[in-house]
């Protein structure tokens, strides 16, 4: 029982982070899983078939808080099930540890960018370039990042969210809530294909549920917080995320020292600190000089 309400409170954590601020479910929580003792193959294969009810839930209360641009999600859906599912089969032949260094290193300079913009560039009175973003851009978007969430344990957050957010096509909350609602499709194309492969054994049912009970508990959260946060601040969280979560693979693949690794956790930390500080700063100074304004 204890196990049990520490998975739940895992899949809280998870959902809270992923609802609102786009990725990060599958990281955070097969971390967890891992720090717990539960074995790699159990932890992936349970915490993709959870995502199947908590990103229906993350969908239906992105919808309901009006975060989602479902000519995205529609666009978004197709080649994502089948990269997904791909990924899925092929996961036991395909080496993804080996090129996830590089995505990771890609989705690291993205990450950088994205918090450059919102920090330097981010204009809240500007307005958004009024362009939808087209099938060319959306379905390898979308088969790349289904791809490697099935391949690498992970990805579709990751991979979708910060791509999204360096165009100044949508805002960074409808970003987040249209990659969140998508998710759910990849998450069944992802359970099934590991279902193929891996069978009913490597998943405990009762795990899964612990996670799927915590996921829809921070799900309506996690989507009103979305729609709370200013832009910019939302932003500047999103990119530190990426950074974050990235440097770490880096890291394994450069087989850093644990000491190189704490200092520049330590540097990164502080840096995103100061970024998040600036960003409040400038958003209280908008704020007293709109109302001193009216």
């Amino acid at each position: 029982m204890r196990r049990l309400v520490v998975l739940a409170l895992i899949g809280l954590a998870a959902q809270l982070v992923d609802g609102s601020l786009g990725m990060a479910y599958g990281v955070t929580s097969t971390s967890l899983l891992l720090m717990f003792g539960i074995a790699p193959a159990v932890a992936s294969a349970s915490v993709h078939m959870a995502e199947v009810v908590t990103t229906a839930a993350s969908g239906v209360s992105h919808i309901r808080f009006g975060n989602v641009d479902k000519s995205v999600v529609y666009k978004l859906i197709i080649p994502g099930s089948i990269g997904a599912f791909i990924g899925a089969c092929f996961l036991g032949s395909i080496p993804g540890d080996i090129v996830k260094p590089y995505v990771s290193f890609f989705l690291f300079m993205l990450g950088v960018y994205v918090i450059y913009r919102f920090l330097f560039k981010f204009n809240p009175t500007s307005k958004l370039s009024g362009k939808e973003l087209g099938k060319k851009q959306l379905i390898p978007l979308g088969f790349i990042a289904g791809f490697f969430d099935a391949t690498g344990g992970g990805g579709w957050g990751p991979i979708a969210t910060p791509v999204l957010l360096t165009s100044s096509k949508m805002e960074p909350r409808k970003v987040i809530g249209s990659v969140d609602t998508s998710e759910f499709a990849i998450a069944i194309s992802s359970t099934l294909g590991f279902l193929l492969t891996l069978g009913w054994t490597q998943i405990n049912l009762q795990w899964v549920i612990a996670l799927m009970i915590g996921g829809i508990i921070a799900a309506p959260i996690a989507a009103w917080l979305v729609k709370i946060i200013p832009t910019n601040l939302l932003g500047t969280l999103v990119g530190g995320i990426i950074i974050i979560t990235n440097i770490r693979t880096l890291l394994g693949a450069l087989e850093a020292s644990h000491i190189i690794s704490l200092f520049t956790y330590i540097i990164l930390a502080v840096l995103w600190l100061a970024a998040v500080i600036n960003v409040s700063l400038k958003i209280k100074r908008n704020s007293y000089q709109k109302q001193l304004a009216e």
